[in-house]
């Protein structure tokens, strides 16, 4: 497989990941900044040029709220998730769960066990 190949898989595989992660960390309102540090405290590296459309996408869905607010002397963007947005966050993981699970079963039955699961499902 080239690597182009491995590539276009690996965001293909990383998009959905990273909508489910966007609204867990959101649990709480964030601005742009905070949220992508919670992200790469956690292992997930995003770009302002992929995170800003996604959060603008999941707002015109009805997920997201955002609003301005002016904080230490300059003007935020805050998102908060709304409560459609945490019926689907829950739906999502409950789905998330599933799949963890039926991966691992698989992995596990055609000699590919890990001691990790391939999704957390924390």
């Amino acid at each position: 497989m080239s690597s182009e190949n491995f590539d276009n898989l690996r965001l293909e595989l990383r998009r959905g990941g990273l909508v489910v992660a966007v609204l867990a960390a959101l649990h709480a309102e964030q601005y742009g900044y905070t949220l992508r540090k919670i992200m790469a405290d956690h292992g997930i590296e995003i770009d302002e040029g992929t995170l800003y459309p996604l959060l603008r996408r999941l707002e015109s869905q009805g997920l997201l709220t955002s609003r301005w607010r002016e904080e230490q002397k300059r003007n935020k963007r805050f998102y908060k998730l709304t409560a459609a947005g945490k019926q689907i966050l829950e739906q999502l993981l409950t789905e998330w769960r599933s799949m963890d699970s039926s991966i691992n079963s698989i992995l596990k039955e055609y000699g590919h066990a890990t001691s990790r699961t391939v999704f957390a499902s924390r």
